[in-house]
């Protein structure tokens, strides 16, 4: 009787720089092990050299490469007819199959958060010459322009400013006249996280408060890098863990003979993550802008409206009628507002009970927070939970 002979496991090199450490990375990583354990893969990290990819004893030493894949790397995988599949909005490679992060609808949800908050007047803070920076541009130009509003830009090139950062000082110089240039209240979406934090100290410097001056949408959704220092950062989820696994479901397409697709695959974003540096409102009116503030740095106190009429000096009814003429809401509802904006954000973050957060929210009690937050969002505080944690389960 003959023995049926196993087929080997598909063995896949995966390309990316996951001493970076970054959660996008780790993220794809992720979802590439996700497809590739119901595949029965044997995957192998390596760098992105080409040498490693060289054939020993004239077989190629995979069935196909993922990752950030770079223009000699995709001509190698040619040359041995390896299938290859990117996941490098940037890359030069041309003509990889490729499953990128949509940043084109990033830009869309900052222009419709920002918009949402009561601001008229934006910008944009992005990498020169690269595709995801004028793909997010032209999102957040698509929800902005039918609305009339106009932003600024404000590009910069990625070269010169890691390691000995030689053109760190052009790169600040440039920033701080182009904060100069706003006039606030204004909302600006960056293209990666961790300039937000070089924007936010530029502001300071000008004496502009984030997020009472200016609110901030960040991009990645870096854990470390938005949530702390104050304030925490709003960003985009881009969703890399399914990045990953699109492009890992594609690779075994191909490894199975699959056409190459004729184009290139955009996974949208997971959302927008609310946090500290949008939890304002925008209003062109100072006195309006100043109540706000008081009220931002003070909603998790017990307040009254007559506490921010002193705080601003101004008598409670010409404040209650600024406030109505500006934002077409009375003071109270913007107190209830944002202490929901932030109860739905603990909620998610945190394990704390109702009782906790309603007194760290500044409600006087835990029935008043239930009855406030049902009457704002339409669902009890439970349901939200429950809602946004199954979510997140299922990720």
């Amino acid at each position: 009787m003959s023995r049926k002979t196993e087929t080997p496991p598909k063995r896949v090199a995966i390309c990316l720089e996951m001493e970076w450490g970054y959660k996008r990375h780790l993220e794809t990583y992720a979802g590439i092990h996700k497809y590739a354990d119901k595949a029965g893969w044997e995957c192998v990290t390596i760098p992105s050299a080409v040498r490693v990819l060289k054939p020993r004893s004239g077989v190629a030493p995979f069935d196909g490469v993922l990752g950030r894949i770079t223009e000699p790397l995709a001509q190698t995988a040619r040359k041995l007819k390896i299938p290859a599949v990117n996941v490098w909005l940037n890359s030069p490679a041309k003509k990889v199959p490729s499953v990128l992060p949509d940043f084109e609808t990033s830009g869309k949800m900052a222009a419709q958060h920002l918009v949402g908050r009561g601001f008229r007047r934006f910008g944009y803070m992005g990498f020169l010459r690269e595709k995801d920076s004028r793909l997010q541009i032209q999102g957040f130009r698509k929800i902005l322009k039918p609305l009339g509003f106009r932003f600024s830009t404000h590009r910069f090139p990625r070269t010169g400013l890691g390691g000995d950062g030689l053109g760190w000082e052009r790169f600040l110089k440039g920033l701080e006249k182009w904060v100069e240039s706003w006039e606030v209240p204004v909302g600006i979406l960056v293209g990666n996280d961790l300039y937000c934090r070089h924007l936010i100290e530029t502001c300071r410097a000008k004496g502009l408060q984030v997020p009472q001056d200016v609110a901030i949408v960040g991009t990645s959704n870096e854990p470390a890098i938005c949530a702390s220092p104050y304030p925490a950062l709003t960003s985009i989820d881009l969703d890399c863990e399914r990045i990953g696994y699109r492009a890992a479901a594609m690779l075994d397409g191909l490894m199975k003979g699959d056409e190459p697709p004729k184009q290139l695959a955009y996974s949208p974003p997971k959302g927008l993550v609310p946090r500290q540096s949008t939890d304002s409102r925008a209003a062109d009116d100072p006195i309006v802008a100043k109540a706000l503030r008081f009220i931002a740095e003070n909603g998790h106190e017990r307040m009254k409206v007559s506490d921010i009429a002193s705080a601003v000096a101004i008598t409670r009814r010409t404040l209650e009628r600024k406030f109505r003429d500006s934002l077409g809401r009375t003071i109270a509802e913007e107190i209830a507002r944002l202490r929901v904006e932030r109860a739905k954000r603990l909620m998610v973050e945190t394990k704390d009970s109702f009782k906790a957060l309603a007194v760290d929210l500044g409600f006087r009690n835990a029935d008043h927070f239930y009855k406030v937050f049902s009457r704002v969002e339409g669902i009890t505080p439970s349901q939200y939970r429950n809602q946004r944690l199954k979510e997140k389960k299922g990720d």
